[in-house]
């Protein structure tokens, strides 16, 4: 059941989060944090993140969601989730890189949220209509 919530999970993620990303967000980041942006993106070091956000979405939130037949507890626990992810990462910035604008924390931190939420939510919704 894990590779099928994750091979629903991996599109849903980057639907949303390139929409974000290339389109939303874009000018946002560029103007906030600018001088601290590679010119290059490293796609590995991406790659490797997406890939581990989508397994502990579907171990810690999407499974037990199925499991319990629950949209909403892929809703709140995936908005947490992520949270608590993106978390992990601006708010470390915020403490120890100079000049860390907390605006990009706060985005950071609702985005995260609401990133995993909706990748939690529509990955239940698709593998519950299709029998998961």
């Amino acid at each position: 059941m894990f590779l099928k919530l994750f091979a629903i999970a991996l599109p849903v993620f980057f639907a949303i989060d390139m929409v974000w990303l290339g389109l939303v967000a874009k000018n946002f980041y560029r103007g906030q944090i600018g001088s601290l942006m590679k010119t290059d993106v490293n796609w590995v070091a991406a790659v490797i993140f997406y890939l581990i956000f989508i397994a502990g979405l579907v171990t810690f939130v999407i499974t037990p969601a199925i499991e319990k037949g629950s949209w909403t507890h892929a809703l709140v626990f995936g908005a947490f989730f992520g949270l608590v992810c993106y978390a992990t990462y601006d708010l470390t910035n915020l403490a120890v890189t100079k000049d860390w604008p907390l605006l990009v924390t706060i985005v950071d931190l609702l985005c995260g949220a609401i990133l995993a939420a909706s990748i939690s939510t529509v990955t239940y919704v698709i593998a519950s209509k299709i029998g998961l």
